[in-house]
């Protein structure tokens, strides 16, 4: 097949899943074409040594990647963030008709920044058959504010237009298909497709001294939450349970994000002499980190919408065979007790997660592996790059050849519902 894959970042961007989709889609015999961006993320600011321009094109045999320009503001302001939404909507305008105008498929990695530009490409497209990889669900507690607020009303309304005219729809998470359905995706039309981690750089090792050094203080047990601290992940949460636990364990929080500050407050408040914060380090430093802690703390505040949701810290544990703590609801939970893979306890409450690490503290390191070994054969199975690309490609055929699609009227010509 001749594969077209849209995507808001793509690599040398952390944006693993749109990458090695393609690389694999290629392998595999497909004639793929990825349109995409610059890298500018996560700062904001195109990587050095790169520079935005009209007909930017690398090509190797299977496998041809297309960048299109947009606005880089670097501020992390609302305005600039739409700004750079809205001007890659218009890039892709000016370029995707003719350089996806023979695809068999086309595969959207939807992320809420890529909404615009999306439904532009299909109205411009018309009927190639549409695969949209849903990795978020947009709240009204995430969605920016000031000059983008009056967007957000529209940017509804464009994904709800875009879950029913998608041919199939992939969802990162179980409970996210009935989200996609609410939203108005047809449910014969939505399969689900956990996303995988790089299994070149997560996979089980043994720490180095200076991972040792960083993350132990002593012969305490140590609990590691590792990425971004944030308002989706409450960690304020894990400090007073830790807090509780002063003397038991350790809590390391590896990694920076818009409530650093705040955790850091609430830490020193509580004089949590035994939560420390790591400043973000490589993804390929992190195995190490992994394995020099006893358990990966994966966090989700309770709200419905993360319910849906498996973070992407979840897998990387499983993937190095670490034993997870779950302090969330929903999938995140389903996945670490069915695997057997770890504890777990319902999300905000941290006297239940006080209680958690306590019993995680008082249980033998042989036990401990056992988790993690469960964990990683529950990742190879479900989870990995192998089983993630054979679904894709599965529902990437299934729309090319018909199966799966539903009549409906020739919307994609029409402009109403679609932002101009």
């Amino acid at each position: 097949m001749k594969i077209g894959i849209l995507s808001y970042h793509f690599p040398p961007e952390p944006a693993f899943i749109p990458g090695s989709l393609a690389e694999e889609l290629a392998a595999r015999g497909h004639e793929v074409r990825v349109l995409t961006g610059f890298p500018d993320y996560p700062g904001g600011h195109v990587y050095p040594g790169w520079r935005q321009r009209w007909r930017h094109q690398t090509q190797s045999e299977r496998l041809t990647v297309r960048r299109v320009p947009r606005y880089t503001g670097g501020d992390g302001s609302a305005g600039a963030q739409l700004a750079s939404w809205l001007s890659f909507a218009g890039s892709v305008a000016l370029t995707g008709r003719r350089y996806l105008r023979d695809v068999d498929a086309l595969y959207v990695f939807q992320l809420p920044p890529l909404t615009f530009a999306a439904a532009g490409l299909l109205r411009l497209l018309g009927r190639v058959p549409t695969v949209l990889h849903v990795q978020d669900v947009w709240s009204a507690e995430d969605r920016t504010d000031g000059g983008a607020r009056g967007w957000s009303g529209r940017l509804g309304t464009t994904l709800r237009r875009l879950y029913r005219e998608a041919d199939g729809i992939a969802v990162s998470a179980p409970s996210m298909r009935g989200l996609v359905v609410d939203g108005g995706a047809d449910p014969r039309r939505v399969r689900t497709v956990l996303n995988w981690t790089d299994e070149r750089i997560f996979r089980p090792t043994e720490p180095g001294p200076a991972a040792r050094r960083l993350v132990r203080r002593d012969g305490r047990c140590v609990v590691m939450h590792a990425g971004t601290i944030g308002a989706r992940q409450g960690l304020e949460t894990a400090v007073r349970a830790a807090a509780a636990l002063d003397g038991r364990l350790d809590l390391v929080l590896v990694g920076s994000g818009a409530q650093e500050r705040r955790v850091r407050g609430l830490a020193a408040e509580l004089r949590a002499e035994n939560v420390r914060f790591v400043e973000r380090r490589s993804p390929v430093d992190m195995p190490q980190l992994y394995a020099a802690a006893d358990y990966q703390l994966v966090m989700l505040r309770d709200r419905p919408e993360l319910r849906g949701t498996v973070p992407g810290k979840l897998q990387s544990a499983l993937a190095c065979a670490s034993p997870v703590v779950a302090s969330a609801a929903g999938d995140t939970v389903t996945l670490v007790e069915r695997a057997r893979a770890g504890l777990s306890c319902p999300p905000e409450d941290w006297a239940a997660l006080a209680d958690r690490l306590w019993l995680a503290s008082a249980i033998p390191p042989p036990a401990r592996a056992d988790m993690g070994r469960r964990g990683r054969e529950a990742y190879l199975r479900e989870m990995s790059l192998r089983a993630g690309v054979d679904r894709i490609e599965r529902l990437l055929h299934d729309v090319v050849g018909g199966a799966g699609r539903i009549d409906r009227p020739a919307e994609r010509n029409s402009r109403n519902g679609f932002p101009g």
